[in-house]
C-alpha cells in the first residue's frame, strides 16, 4: 500500500486533461490572432427585414452562442430560434466586424424573370390562338375538325369544362397552338384569362344565329387584350344561311372584315363538313407572319398556368403554356406560390416528353401544390431559391387573406364603412326557395342604392345555402340574403369561421327594407331570430283527434314549447308556425335537449314527412349597431 501511495504523484495525466489543455491553448492563440487582426475574414452579410439569430450566425460563420451573448450585452434577450429585426441584426454584424448588405423581403423575387433576349437569339415560334364565340356556335366542333380527334365526346353536356390546349401540326410542318375557351356565361372570367396568353383570337360565329351576347363579350375580351381577330363564319353548309348578315352585324361592334374593306380576316367554314379549314389555317399563319412571333428557346423556361387540378393518382397537375425558353424534365420551377421539380412533362396527346419549347402546351407533374390558373411558371437555378420565393409568396397570400378576414364581417361593420365613406357598394348573394322569389329579390335590390352607395347582386339562385355560396360571399365581402332557405351544416360552420353574415327572411319587403337602411346608413332595431335547435323527423304517427305527430330526435341545441318552429325539407322552408304539442314519452314537457327523442305536432298543419327537419327559434328585438 505504501509503495502504491508513493507512486501516486508520478501517475500519468489523463487523455481528457491533455485535451482540455490543448483546447485552452488553441483558444488563446485564436484570441491573440483576432486581437492582432491577422487573417480575419470580413464577410458581406445579407440582412433581410427579419432574420432568426441562428441564420444570422450562419451567415457570419460565427457560433450561435456568441451571437446570443452579443445580443445579451445589447440588452436583447433572444434564443437561437427567435427572430430579430434588420436594425438589431445590423448592429450585431458590425460588432462582429463584417459588412452589412440590407435587402428588402420583396428582393427575393427580383431577377426571377430572366434578362431581356437579344434579337439574334430569337427564333420563330408557333402562334397561340384562342377560339372564342357564343355557346353552341361550333367552337369545339371546329377544334375537333382541326385536330381530327373527338374532344366533344369527353365533355359533359356539350360545354367545354376547362381551357384545353392543343398543338396542331399542318401538312406543311407549321404548328399552331389552340386554346379552347368555354363559351358559356359561367366561364366569362376564364375566357378573359384565356385571352391574356394568346397571340390572336379566332371568333367563331354561326352563320344561322349571327352575333349573340357572348360573341360581343368575346369581342370585348379580345379588344381588351389588344389581340387581332380572325372571324370564322361557321355552319355555312346549312341551307338558307346568309354569311353577309354576320358581316353586317359585326360592323356594329367595330369589326370591319376584309371583304368590306376592313383589315379583319374572315373565313367561311363548316366544321362538320370540313369546308375551308385549310383557308382558316392559312389565315392564322398569315396573321402570325404579320405579328412576327419569336422567342428564345435556349434559356430557362417561363410560361403561364392555363389550368390546374389535383389528380388522385398523380398529385398536383398543371397545364402550362411555355412562352419563353425550354421546359425540361428535372427543372426546378416556381408556379405562383407553389414550387417543385418537374417529374414529368406530358404533351397534349398524353405522351411523356423530355422538353417543351415556346408556344407548346404541356402538363407538368411534381409541384408542391395546385397553382392558380393564370400564375406564371418560371424555371429557377436551385431548390433553395425556389423554396425562398414560394415561402415569400405564400406569406404574402396569408397576409392578404388575414387582411380580407379582418375587412369582412357583419352588416354593422359594413355600415360603419359606408358611413366612413370607405365602402361604395353593398354586395349581396341571394338564395331563395323558388326562382320567382330569387328574381323578385334581385330586381328589388337592383333598384336600391344612391349616388354614394350601390347595391350589387353577385349571385342569385334557388336552393339551400352551400359552402360555395359562403366562399363567394367571403371573397367579395358580401352579405347572404336567405329567403325561405337554410344553410347546410357545413356552410353554417364555414360562415361562422369566415365571419360571413347570413340574413334569413320570409317576407320580401323586409329584405328590401334592411338593405335600403344599410345603403342609407342607418339600421333600425331589428327583430333578430335566436336559433334554438334542430330536430330530425324519424317517424310520423296518425293519432285520432290530434292528427299527425312527428316522432323526432333533437340533433342540435334544444327544442322548446311556445317557441316558433319551421318545417324544412331539403333545406327549404315548407311551413312556419308553432308547436301544438311537445311530448317526451307520454308526458307534456317544456323543452327537450340535444340527443333525446320526442313527439311534436304543429298547430293546423299536417304535411310532415320522415326525413324533414324541424327548426326551433325565438324572436328578440335587438337595437341595431
Amino acid at each position: 500500500v505504501a509503495a502504491a501511495l508513493e507512486g501516486e504523484d508520478e501517475r500519468t495525466r489523463s487523455i481528457a486533461s491533455l485535451r482540455r489543455q490543448r483546447e485552452r491553448e488553441r483558444r488563446q492563440q485564436e484570441l491573440a490572432r483576432l486581437r492582432s487582426g491577422v487573417e480575419r475574414v470580413v464577410r458581406d452579410v445579407v440582412v433581410p427585414e427579419t432574420i432568426t439569430v441562428q441564420e444570422l450566425a450562419n451567415r457570419m460563420a460565427a457560433r450561435g452562442g456568441e451571437v446570443v451573448k452579443a445580443l445579451f450585452r445589447m440588452g436583447v434577450m433572444a434564443t437561437l430560434t427567435q427572430t430579430i429585426d434588420a436594425d438589431t441584426a445590423e448592429l450585431i454584424v458590425q460588432e462582429f466586424g463584417h459588412r452589412v448588405k440590407r435587402v428588402a423581403e420583396s428582393d427575393v423575387e427580383s431577377g426571377l424573370e430572366g434578362a431581356v433576349d437579344e434579337d439574334t437569339d430569337l427564333k420563330p415560334r408557333p402562334p397561340v390562338v384562342t377560339v372564342m364565340g357564343h355557346v353552341d356556335h361550333g367552337k369545339t366542333s371546329l377544334l375537333d375538325a382541326l385536330r381530327k380527334t373527338d374532344v366533344a365526346a369527353r365533355e359533359a353536356g356539350g360545354i367545354t369544362q376547362h381551357i384545353g390546349a392543343y398543338q396542331v401540326e399542318l401538312s406543311s410542318g407549321e404548328k399552331i397552338t389552340f386554346l379552347d375557351t368555354p363559351g358559356h356565361e359561367a366561364f366569362t372570367a376564364m375566357r378573359a384569362r384565356g385571352a391574356s396568353v394568346t397571340d390572336m383570337v379566332v371568333l367563331v360565329v354561326a352563320a344561322d344565329d349571327g352575333v349573340m351576347p357572348q360573341t360581343v363579350e368575346a369581342i370585348r375580351h379580345a379588344k381588351a387584350a389588344r389581340v387581332p381577330i380572325v372571324v370564322a363564319i361557321n355552319k355555312i353548309d346549312k341551307p338558307g344561311v346568309k354569311p353577309d348578315r354576320v358581316r353586317q352585324e359585326l360592323l356594329n361592334h367595330e369589326i370591319v372584315v376584309e371583304s368590306m374593306g376592313g383589315d379583319t380576316q374572315e373565313v367561311e367554314v363548316s366544321a362538320t363538313k370540313g369546308i375551308n379549314l385549310d383557308k382558316l389555317q392559312e389565315a392564322i399563319l398569315l396573321q402570325a407572319e404579320i405579328l412576327d412571333l419569336k422567342a428564345n428557346p435556349d434559356r430557362p423556361a417561363e410560361g403561364t398556368v392555363i389550368e390546374s387540378k389535383l389528380d388522385k393518382g398523380r398529385g398536383p397537375v398543371a397545364t402550362v403554356l411555355v412562352q419563353k425558353g425550354t421546359l425540361r424534365q428535372g427543372d426546378i420551377v416556381v408556379a405562383g406560390a407553389e414550387w417543385g421539380r418537374v417529374r414529368a412533362v406530358i404533351d397534349d396527346k398524353g405522351r411523356q416528353i423530355k422538353a417543351a419549347g415556346p408556344s407548346m402546351p404541356v402538363e407538368i407533374l411534381g409541384l408542391s401544390g395546385v397553382p392558380n390558373a393564370g400564375d406564371t411558371v418560371i424555371a429557377v437555378e436551385n431548390e433553395a431559391r425556389a423554396r425562398e420565393v414560394s415561402e415569400f409568396r405564400q406569406q404574402k397570400l396569408r397576409e392578404k387573406s388575414a387582411a380580407a378576414a379582418v375587412g369582412r364581417g357583419s352588416l354593422a361593420d359594413m355600415l360603419a364603412k359606408i358611413q366612413a365613406g370607405e365602402q361604395k357598394e353593398v354586395a349581396v348573394v341571394v338564395k331563395a326557395d323558388v326562382q320567382g322569389s330569387a328574381e323578385a329579390i334581385s330586381v328589388v335590390l337592383g333598384k336600391l342604392g344612391n349616388e354614394e352607395v350601390k347595391v350589387r347582386v353577385l349571385h342569385s339562385a334557388v336552393g339551400q345555402i352551400t359552402e360555395s355560396d359562403i366562399q363567394l360571399a367571403k371573397a367579395s365581402d358580401a352579405v347572404i340574403v336567405a329567403f325561405n332557405v337554410r344553410a347546410t351544416a357545413q356552410a353554417r360552420e364555414l360562415a361562422q369561421r369566415e365571419g360571413v353574415e347570413i340574413r334569413y327572411y320570409s317576407i320580401i319587403y323586409e329584405v328590401a327594407d334592411d338593405i335600403e337602411k344599410l345603403v342609407k346608413g342607418k339600421l333600425a332595431p331589428v327583430q333578430r331570430e335566436k336559433f334554438l335547435g334542430y330536430a330530425q323527423v324519424l317517424q310520423v304517427f296518425e293519432i285520432k283527434r290530434v292528427g299527425k305527430v312527428a316522432g323526432c330526435r333533437v340533433t342540435e341545441g334544444v327544442v322548446k314549447r311556445g317557441a316558433g318552429v319551421r318545417l324544412l325539407r331539403d333545406g327549404v322552408v315548407i311551413h312556419q308556425g308553432e308547436l301544438s304539442t311537445l311530448k317526451r314519452f307520454k308526458d307534456d314537457v317544456k323543452e327537450v335537449q340535444n340527443g333525446y327523442e320526442c313527439g311534436m305536432s304543429f298547430a293546423n298543419y299536417d304535411d310532415i314527412r320522415v326525413g324533414d327537419q324541424i327548426e326551433c327559434y325565438e324572436t328578440e328585438t335587438v337595437a341595431a349597431a
